[in-house]
């Protein structure tokens, strides 16, 4: 073949190659913008309320009923956020939640990754059919069994007492167990192997080894748990009766209904309220996505 004739011909095809692969990393960069303006405009659309409820927070209430509304406040007033801290006993009812919280966040964690270690690690007869029925109660509203929890709890005198709002999440959940399982499944039984022929019984691998290897999906759970506890409204509605007892979801619907609703002191008691929640999740969130991955990679 004449090499004079072959030079022009890789040339051209180096040159299409390259057209081409300018063409690909344009069209990438392209579809890489257009994601993100679309997850932009998502976030501002979910993020709206947010930020409206934290200007109106800041503003007076002769701002807040004028129209048309504004979007930033005029003048920030700082100062609703110390008379709604004082407008009612709001750290001491901070305090009820932190410590209803603290035991419903551990009782979620240490129930459901214990039993969730039997399911996926532990051979027994009708394990199969009992995850089955385990997974059917998320099918089962949870108003259905409010009525048999109140008389169950009326019967043996928690009402008006804390442990209605705590002793449950000592039993697992469906929901967590069923993430748990999906995490220790991805666990080599191998390991497991290992310890028992060094002479180690299940609660010792679940504690000592089980436990460490399964950190992201615990804090999934501990995120979860905490911000339900944390924003939980008809569970202190129902078994909560003293006011001292409060937490600050009822002690913010009480203040609304002490007089005329006065909406920036509101907006101000609910921003306190969130706080922990968005910082919580800011610097766990890393561990919350790799516990929501229930098809991840082998451990162990």
């Amino acid at each position: 073949m004449d090499l004079s004739k072959q030079a022009p011909i890789e040339q051209a095809g180096k040159k299409v190659n390259e057209k081409h692969f300018k063409s690909r990393k344009r069209q990438q960069f392209i579809g890489k913008i257009i994601v993100y303006i679309i997850l932009i405009a998502v976030s501002l659309v979910l993020l709206a309320p947010l930020g409206w409820m934290v200007s109106t927070s800041l503003k007076s209430m002769e701002e807040i009923v004028s129209f048309p509304p504004t979007l930033l406040p005029e003048t920030f007033h700082w100062e609703n956020y110390a008379y709604t801290v004082k407008a009612f006993p709001f750290f001491n009812y901070m305090k009820n939640t932190i410590f209803i919280t603290a035991f419903v966040v551990a009782g979620n964690v240490l129930s459901n990754s214990f039993i969730a270690y039997g399911f996926a690690k532990i051979n027994f007869p009708g394990k199969n059919v009992l995850f089955a029925l385990v997974l059917a109660t998320m099918m089962v509203p949870g108003f259905v069994t409010m009525i048999p929890q109140y008389i169950l709890f009326t019967k043996i005198g928690w009402v008006g007492t804390y442990l209605p709002l705590i002793v449950p999440s000592f039993f697992g959940s469906a929901f967590y167990i069923f993430l748990m399982r999906q995490f220790y499944m991805s666990i080599n039984n191998e390991l497991i192997e290992s310890a028992q022929m060094d002479g180690a019984n299940h609660l010792y691998i679940w504690s000592r080894l089980m436990l460490p290897l399964t950190k992201p999906a615990l804090i999934t759970i501990g995120i979860m748990s905490f911000n339900g506890a944390w924003n939980d409204f008809l569970g202190p509605l129902l078994y909560i009766t003293r006011e001292e007892n409060y937490t600050l979801q009822i002690g913010l619907q009480s203040f609304q209904n002490q007089s005329t609703t006065q909406w920036n002191y509101l907006m101000a008691g609910a921003t306190l309220v969130m706080i922990p929640t968005i910082v919580l999740f800011f610097f766990a969130q890393k561990y919350f996505v790799e516990g929501m991955d229930l098809t991840g990679g082998t451990k162990g």
